[in-house]
C-alpha cells in the first residue's frame, strides 16, 4: 500500500508541502528559543537615587591667581550619571520581571538600562519606549504599538544586565513605559512604567 502510494505524484506533492510548510513553521516560530536563554552582563551606570543638583565641585569655584579675572565662574564640570526615571517589570505574555531605568549620563546623553532581566527568549524581540500607561494581565498584551513608540533595538539577551542608547531628539517626558516587544507577533513579553526618580 505504502509502496504503491510512493509511486503517485500526488504523494510526493503532499511531502513537499508538509516539508515546505514545516521548515516556514520552524524558522517563523522558532520553538527552540522557549527553552534556550541568551544572557548579558553590560556595565551599567552608578547612578544617584535622585535627580537634584549635585554638590559643588571645584569646577564651580571662583578663579584665582594670576591673570584671573573677576565675573562668572567657570562652566561646571558634568555631574556622573544620573537617575532619570525607573520602574519594575510586570509580566505580560511571558513570565518577566527585572527594572528598567533611564539614566542621563555625564555628557548630557540619555541610555535605558534593563537591569537583572529575566524573561523568556522568542523571536523578534525588540526593546521599545512607549507612551501607552502600562496594563497588568492580558488587557496589557497588545497596546504599546497603539500610540507613540521609540524602537532602541533588538533585545540583546533574554537574561543579564544590558543598555540601549537612546537618540538625542527623543522626547521622554511623553515616554512613559518601556516594553520588551515581539514585532513578530505584535505582542508584549513584559513591561514596565518609567517614573520619575525621587
Amino acid at each position: 500500500m505504502i509502496v504503491r502510494l510512493l509511486h503517485k505524484p500526488l504523494t510526493w506533492v503532499a511531502v513537499v508541502v508538509i516539508a515546505a510548510g514545516a521548515a516556514f513553521g520552524l524558522a517563523w516560530f522558532q520553538p527552540w528559543k522557549l527553552v534556550t536563554d541568551t544572557e548579558v552582563d553590560e556595565m551599567l551606570s552608578a547612578v544617584e537615587a535622585t535627580t537634584g543638583p549635585a554638590a559643588p565641585g571645584p569646577a564651580d569655584a571662583p578663579a584665582t591667581g594670576p591673570g584671573s579675572t573677576t565675573g562668572p565662574a567657570a562652566a561646571p564640570t558634568p555631574a556622573g550619571p544620573t537617575l532619570v526615571s525607573r520602574g519594575d517589570f510586570v509580566t505580560h505574555e511571558h513570565d518577566t520581571s527585572g527594572r528598567a531605568r533611564i539614566v542621563r549620563t555625564a555628557d548630557g546623553r540619555h541610555r535605558l538600562e534593563l537591569v537583572g532581566l529575566a524573561t523568556s527568549n522568542g523571536p523578534d524581540l525588540r526593546v521599545w519606549l512607549t507612551d501607552q500607561p502600562l496594563r497588568e494581565g492580558v488587557a496589557g498584551w497588545r497596546v504599546f504599538d497603539d500610540g507613540r513608540w521609540v524602537e532602541l533595538g533588538r533585545l540583546k539577551g533574554n537574561r543579564g544586565d544590558q543598555a540601549y542608547d537612546i537618540p538625542a531628539d527623543t522626547d521622554l517626558t511623553a515616554l512613559t513605559s518601556v516594553s520588551i516587544w515581539c514585532k513578530r507577533f505584535s505582542v508584549s513579553f513584559g513591561a514596565a512604567p518609567l517614573r520619575a526618580a525621587t
